[in-house]
């Protein structure tokens, strides 16, 4: 699967994807087993809300990898996360078990970016249907299998995926421990007490107004009909900016993530 062709499903990776990141982590972090893993995540180097830029990096590099990287790319960064993962599992103090390594979990997370992704391509280039829906999801599970979720383990069609979805967010749960913690990464809580106050407030409100409601719900957040009116509105200043962009340059982060990655393997320095 490492040589897996993403060359349609990377149309959706667009430089307004960076916008809904914060509620693509709720999402993932709303199953409980990886909301716990990460808020209770011993490996420190990793965690988001002590090393926001290195955090946002590597999941960079690793949807760079995932979609425009070959098999190589692939099967090096998947190693990289494997160590960092192998040690991210519960001990008799969590209140759920939990196992970074655990396949069911990695199809949960990669699900979460699958739908992030697809609703970003619908948004700037319209719905998608027929043989072209199949195409983008079966070259989707690439989010996946660049862990260590085997391919027999995305559902075998868009609509399987569909009800496999429905069935995952009907068991959601946020404690308020994950709450807390996901409504700090929200606020912008891990930046200059400067970039907090400037930028929090929008950070926050599109990180809700991205969210399915099940999620909104699970987050006990307020949301009104004045806040959807300002998330549609901010969503499609983005997607017109979007459109009048060439995609070299709306991708352009992505491609120097992937370079990055090479190089750092070149030099022997560390992905993740």
């Amino acid at each position: 699967m490492d040589a897996i062709d993403g060359s349609f499903f990377s149309k959706s990776l667009l430089s307004m994807g960076q916008t809904m990141s914060t509620a693509n982590v709720i999402m993932q972090l709303a199953n409980p087993a990886v909301g716990y893993g990460v808020a209770r995540s011993k490996v420190d180097s990793g965690r988001l809300d002590l090393h926001p830029i290195k955090r946002a990096r590597t999941t960079g590099s690793y949807l760079a990898v995932a979609v425009f990287g070959d098999a190589n790319d692939r099967r090096r960064f998947r190693q990289a996360v494997n160590r960092q993962h192998v040690h991210v599992r519960s001990d008799e103090t969590s209140p759920v078990e939990y196992d970074a390594m655990n396949t069911d979990l990695q199809l949960w997370v990669a699900a979460c970016l699958y739908i992030g992704w697809e609703d970003i391509y619908e948004r700037v280039h319209g719905p998608l249907a027929g043989a072209d829906r199949e195409t983008f999801y079966q070259q989707g599970k690439v989010l996946g299998t660049t862990l260590q979720m085997p391919a027999e383990m995305w559902p075998p069609t868009r609509q399987a995926f569909g009800e496999y979805w429905d069935r995952q967010t009907a068991e959601i749960s946020i404690s308020d421990e994950v709450r807390e913690f996901l409504l700090g990464i929200a606020n912008f809580d891990h930046a200059h007490p400067a970039i907090k106050k400037r930028y929090g407030p929008v950070k926050y409100r599109r990180t809700i107004g991205y969210l399915p409601p099940p999620f909104r719900e699970a987050m006990r957040v307020r949301w009104t009909a004045a806040d959807q009116e300002w998330f549609d509105g901010y969503v499609d200043g983005l997607v017109a900016a979007e459109r009048r962009k060439p995609l070299w340059l709306s991708q352009l982060l992505f491609h120097v993530l992937l370079w990055d990655v090479r190089l750092r393997c070149r030099l022997g320095r560390p992905l993740v």
